[in-house]
């Protein structure tokens, strides 16, 4: 009889132990992190929390600044969550929208020119080392996921979870920033260069993908159902002190956020048998923690 032979995990048993993620941001230096961008960040009240979004002028600047103002103009108070699809999306703003009864926006533009895409010369990117199925070369610029393609000078934000993107309709010029989406599930990176992404959620996830599933079409929710108001949305700067959210962000472009990707692509704690040795841009995880007291102001 032939004695079979048995394929072990590929990795030696006295290969060194990694440090664990919380390890990692515990040795970080304060330097590697940065205060949550009160000029660009929104906070949206809901009657169950607090939602904190920091948004990305870098890549869509045009629609930033048109969401901002409509957040001053309070656009968004008292309106409600329209259409929550499982793993998909959660999205809000005005159910009367392309309506007579609409809300009116103000001093805000109507319609803006697509911001899909950015140059990418001149932009900060930490790159993966690892290939990506839908850019030539995958990373993060300022905290956000990324991609980019260098040989035709583009550069773009990606469809990970908690990103916040501009819904639009056929028209690419007709999301201006009035109804706002976040993703929710798995990453829809297909629509990475179509929408325009303005940011990304940095605390309150769990109270938007938590939501109830619409019935209607797309999981928008249909008149019997109850819509989750939005009890009011602030740019944060525009709050007093004391109420801002005090939050730091882990750079993307330090030794530390090194270190968690190169730990999360060949994790080797006690549970994982093999590990993967690549990673996904949707997988990195980045790391948003409350300000220590002697900082926060």
């Amino acid at each position: 009889m032939l004695a079979l032979a048995v394929a072990l995990p590929a990795f030696a048993a006295d290969a060194p132990r990694a440090r664990t993620l919380q390890q990692i941001l515990d040795a970080s230096p304060a330097g590697d992190w940065r205060p949550l961008d009160a000029d660009n960040a929104l906070l949206m009240e809901m009657p169950g929390g607090q939602v904190v979004i920091e948004l990305a002028p870098r890549f869509a600047p045009a629609h930033v600044a048109n969401i901002k103002t409509l957040v001053r103009a309070h656009y968004f108070d008292g309106l409600a969550i329209t259409r929550v699809q499982d793993n998909f999306v959660t999205q809000w703003g005005d159910p009367h929208a392309g309506e007579a009864a609409a809300r009116s926006l103000g001093d805000a533009a109507a319609s803006l020119a697509p911001e899909f895409t950015r140059a990418s010369r001149g932009l900060p990117f930490t790159a993966l080392p690892d290939g990506d199925l839908y850019a030539p070369q995958s990373g993060f610029a300022d905290s956000f996921p990324a991609a980019r393609d260098s040989r035709r000078g583009a550069a773009w934000l990606t469809h990970c979870y908690g990103m916040v993107g501009a819904g639009r309709d056929n028209d690419p010029r007709s999301g201006p920033g009035n109804e706002l989406y976040v993703v929710i599930g798995q990453a829809p990176r297909q629509l990475d260069r179509n929408i325009a992404l303005v940011g990304r959620v940095v605390q309150g996830m769990a109270l938007l993908s938590a939501l109830p599933r619409g019935s209607g079409a797309l999981g928008f929710y249909t008149e019997a159902e109850p819509k989750p108001p939005i009890t009011r949305m602030r740019v944060v700067a525009d709050l007093p002190p004391a109420d801002r959210p005090a939050l730091e962000l882990l750079r993307s472009d330090t030794p530390t956020f090194a270190a968690l990707v190169e730990s999360r692509r060949k994790r080797r704690d006690d549970w994982y048998v093999a590990p993967a040795g690549r990673i996904d841009v949707c997988n990195v995880p980045l790391p948003v923690r409350e300000r220590p007291a002697s900082e926060a102001r």
